[in-house]
């Protein structure tokens, strides 16, 4: 067998361990051993030898020019400057003020960006790992209608509301946020964890069921609800609201959204005939966010049906009901959704 086959690939050791071969070879030469059988001892070819003594006998350099160092990798295509501008395109930004058909960044659409502001062609693995090194990571967006009012909405938050509460506080009212929504056995939210490539089964009834559910909530934690069939009327609206301020004892201020059915005449009728003891106020147009009882819904559908479908012969009516029930016997649960940003201009009244 030839010495050549006896030789250790260095490219194979850890750095760490060629850091102490290369301060134990010194030491031993500083010792009087030769290079050739320090480097035989090793493994290594007597040329390792003689440059680790080269290495640290160079001025002003010693054993420190033997430490092992972090590889610097292939240097960057953009500066830092450039990155921190990707940082601004994006933050905030829609791919369509770029001249982009599509409405959400992708790392195609951010090379391409970058192909054309800086010159420069990188990878889609290259895009991502300069996303996430200046802070942006892939995220579901909030859905808002561009049809929103920015003016208005700041206009309630900073006007409309507080002159509600003051109102409220001056007649001894208590203030609710009204809203409405739907339940499906069919509806299943959230993710599961399966094989790759195989897509999980989540079983549920075959036969579709669905219910309706209205709820009012105030900061301080009381939570008032009832289910019913279908989708809201004026009717039912009345209905709806009479049976709420059967069970208040003190006037309500009620803050709804402008759906058709809080419009009707049948409406109108109902509240002016109690006297002031139910005031009704409408959110601005599609802000949906400024209602905290969406957040109530947010939660029940997350944690209900959609995480625990119905078993065989149960219905939804009652399982809605008894979920809605176990979060109104839960006020620092409906006081939690009060403490959302987007709802944080809500006083406790």
């Amino acid at each position: 067998m030839s010495s050549c086959s006896l030789k250790r690939d260095g490219r194979k050791v850890s750095r760490a361990a060629l850091q102490e071969m290369r301060l134990l070879a010194l030491q031993r030469m500083n010792e009087g051993e030769s290079p050739a059988a320090v480097a035989t001892s090793f493994g290594l070819h007597r040329g390792g030898a003689y440059k680790v003594r080269a290495k640290a006998h160079g001025r002003g350099h010693g054993k420190r020019a033997l430490l092992s160092r972090k590889g610097t990798g292939r240097p960057r295509r953009l500066t830092a400057a450039q990155e921190r501008r990707v940082f601004r395109w994006i933050n905030g930004k829609n791919p369509r003020q770029y001249g982009f058909d599509f409405g959400l960044w992708t790392r195609q659409l951010v090379r391409e960006l970058v192909a054309q502001r800086f010159g420069v062609t990188l990878s889609r693995a290259s895009i991502g790992a300069l996303l996430a090194r200046v802070g942006l990571t892939p995220q579901k967006p909030l859905q808002r209608a561009y049809q929103r009012d920015p003016e208005a909405i700041a206009r309630w938050v900073k006007e409309t509301y507080p002159a509600i509460a003051r109102r409220a506080k001056r007649e001894k009212a208590e203030v609710f946020f009204w809203d409405e929504s739907g339940f499906r056995t069919d509806a299943v939210h959230g993710k599961t964890w399966g094989a790759k490539g195989q897509t999980p089964v989540v079983e549920r009834p075959g036969q579709r069921q669905s219910i309706s559910a209205a709820s009012a909530v105030n900061a301080k934690g009381a939570f008032w609800f009832e289910t019913y069939p279908g989708a809201l009327t004026g009717e039912w609206f009345v209905h709806l609201l009479k049976n709420m301020m059967a069970e208040r004892g003190r006037p309500v201020h009620l803050i709804i959204d402008g759906l058709p059915a809080h419009k009707k005449a049948i409406v109108k009728e109902y509240v002016a005939s109690t006297a002031g003891a139910l005031t009704l106020h409408v959110l601005p147009g599609y802000a949906p966010d400024l209602n905290p009882d969406e957040l109530v819904w947010s939660h029940a559908k997350r944690t209900g049906v959609a995480r625990n479908p119905l078993r065989k012969g149960e219905k939804l009516k009652g399982r809605v009901a008894a979920q809605l029930q176990s979060m109104a016997d839960n006020p620092a649960l409906v006081r939690s959704c009060f403490e959302h940003p987007s709802v944080a201009c809500i006083s406790d009244c």
